[in-house]
């Protein structure tokens, strides 16, 4: 019986890492070039924390760049857009995502403001 609960728990892990990654690659599948509508969209700029150690910059091509304290550029890679939800996708692969309100972009536990 636990030796089942093992299995069925393992299938539901392994079922979950699947559909984040496959929602994660599909986010950046297909688009079209992003430059023409990032060029005018309220969120392109910089972002920085209160105490300005973890900045993004959005480019209008729909590529980031994140510098901590006095590394610049440290992290890059593209990002999407849909609405206010925002889906970045490292050069190495990582994947995370973010939401602005009222705003404020909130991503992984961090609140960033215009910089």
């Amino acid at each position: 019986m636990a030796e089942c609960d093992l299995r069925h728990r393992f299938a539901l892990a392994a079922f979950t890492a699947a559909f984040v990654f496959i929602a994660g690659v599909t986010a950046f599948a297909g688009d079209m070039p992003q430059e023409n509508i990032m060029n005018t969209h309220p969120y392109v700029g910089l972002w920085v924390t209160p105490d300005d150690y973890i900045r993004y910059e959005l480019l209008p091509n729909g590529r980031y760049f994140e510098s901590r304290g006095h590394r610049e550029r440290v992290y890059h890679g593209e990002y999407r857009v849909t609405g206010d939800h925002i889906d970045y996708k490292d050069d190495s692969g990582f994947i995370a995502d973010g939401e602005f309100r009222n705003d404020v972009l909130y991503h992984a536990g961090v609140m960033l403001t215009r910089g």
